[in-house]
């Protein structure tokens, strides 16, 4: 079924996060279970009292905006140019998540957390540094404000599901403390009355994401799209004060599909039409050299290991070549 149903906000479950990082351990637990159940059921989930500051997000969205409304060649000075960096601009049109449909109808602004060249192996500095247009050093401070804010909500979120799963609380932070993130500003530019898709082109095609979780901020616009598990596609609109969780394909591979990766999208209309949409999505990705194999608890007679053993690293630039 290709048109997306409206569903209720409450079809995806909404969890209340600050029992975990304000309660006793029995609130912990129930936090851990709640979201442990709402990713097996449907790799997606939203998340109130996150800890991101609500001014944090303002100023963010407002920095994303001032960026993608800079001249096309400004934005091109900055242009995103390898997957073993994946940082820069990346223009309409030229990344394609669906890779049988056309270019997806949106731009985007990635970086990455920041560290001084020097502290970087010198085979790593080429592709470490991220890409920032010249005289904004505001948008710069901004961004790189909530990529702090991003990995400390990441992190939390992570030390959950190690609690869902009975691992120790370290498990899945250990495995991301070399910070192989990337944070992404997107812009879904207004699409012209009368606008007809063409060979099934959205402002972006239906995908899975590629690391361990997504942390995803909306606009008030919406427009994303979530698969459920009989392959009906429904809405998951925005709603205020809340982000948006979900599980990746790395996650699913370490769980042994106890937590599923969900196909979701970005559909070229809303209930709104097609005006200006805006939307922050944080990429949570494993260290490069982290070995993602079944965890021994996620596999039994009736569920043995559906993968073989692979390493993050390898995983992310496969599936980015792919991508551009």
């Amino acid at each position: 079924m290709d048109t997306a149903r409206q569903a209720e906000a409450a079809s995806i479950p909404v969890i209340d996060f600050g029992p975990f990082l304000h309660g006793g351990a029995e609130d912990r637990r129930a936090v851990a279970r709640a979201m442990r159940q709402a990713s097996a059921d449907w790799g997606f989930f939203y998340l109130s009292n996150h800890g991101v500051p609500a001014d944090l997000l303002r100023r963010s969205f407002q920095a994303s905006q001032d960026f993608f409304a800079l001249p096309e060649a400004e934005k091109q000075s900055v242009a995103w140019q390898t997957a073993s960096s994946n940082r820069g601009y990346v223009a309409v049109r030229r990344e394609r998540l669906d890779a049988s449909k056309p270019g997806d109808l949106k731009e985007a602004f990635n970086a990455g957390p920041e560290t001084g060249p020097d502290d970087l192996p010198e085979e790593e500095r080429p592709y470490r540094l991220n890409r920032w247009p010249a005289g904004h050093p505001a948008f710069r401070a901004t961004v790189m404000e909530l990529m702090d804010g991003c990995v400390a909500a990441s992190n939390r979120v992570l030390s959950a599901f190690a609690l869902a799963l009975d691992l120790p609380d370290g498990f899945f932070v250990d495995s991301h403390d070399q910070l192989h993130h990337t944070l992404r500003l997107l812009h879904y530019p207004p699409l012209p009355e009368g606008f007809q898709p063409q060979g099934g082109e959205r402002r972006a095609g239906a995908h899975t994401d590629y690391g361990s979780i997504t942390l995803l901020f909306q606009d008030g616009i919406g427009g994303l799209e979530v698969r459920t598990r009989d392959g009906e596609w429904i809405t998951a609109p925005p709603i205020p004060g809340t982000l948006v969780v979900n599980t990746g394909d790395l996650m699913q591979r370490w769980t042994n599909h106890v937590f599923c990766s969900t196909p979701h999208r970005v559909s070229p209309f809303t209930a709104a039409g097609s005006p200006d949409r805006y939307s922050i999505a944080f990429f949570c990705h494993p260290n490069p050299d982290a070995e993602i194999r079944c965890i021994e608890s996620c596999a039994d007679a009736d569920n043995p290991p559906r993968y073989p053993p692979i390493l993050a690293g390898d995983h992310l630039m496969e599936k980015l070549n792919a991508t551009y």
